[in-house]
């Protein structure tokens, strides 16, 4: 993925998230060991988002940065000893991604809006695998009602 030097703050943010994302669909994951699919649907996600923190951390680098670290630890909500919540803190976990690609998109242009774009339509997919409801504007709430 191409990206341009003005591109690099974007970026940055956009990997925090990533770290974040990554960090609460792991501890997830080891909650979700009695449903199956929902096992499988955030072992998905945390396949896709360590793919998209490597490209994020690579073209940070490549534009003569260092990656933001990640956190020692993130705040991961409790009361996850029933399916039903471990996906709705997993949903919500993606719908925070898909608002940091939105902004994404804004922020920065050609390649790396490509590379946002995608990424913000995979993530509305999966929000619906994890027991999502369809919304026009994914990641962008101002226009959640339409």
């Amino acid at each position: 993925m191409n990206a341009s030097s003005n591109d690099v703050e974007p970026l940055q943010t956009t990997l925090a998230a990533e770290h974040a994302a990554l960090y609460v669909l792991a501890t997830l994951g080891g909650r979700a060991s009695q449903d199956e699919d929902l096992r499988a649907a955030i072992g998905e996600a945390y396949a896709e988002h360590r793919l998209r923190r490597d490209q994020l951390s690579t073209a940070i680098t490549d534009l003569g940065a260092d990656p933001v670290a990640a956190e020692a630890a993130y705040d991961v909500p409790g009361g996850l000893d029933r399916s039903a919540r471990v996906a709705r803190v997993a949903r919500e976990t993606e719908e925070s991604c898909a608002t940091t690609y939105a902004w994404l998109v804004a922020m920065t242009t050609t390649e790396m809006r490509q590379w946002a774009i995608r990424a913000l339509n995979e993530t509305a997919v999966r929000v619906l695998t994890l027991r999502g409801t369809p919304e026009m504007f994914p990641g962008a709430g101002e226009y959640a009602d339409r």
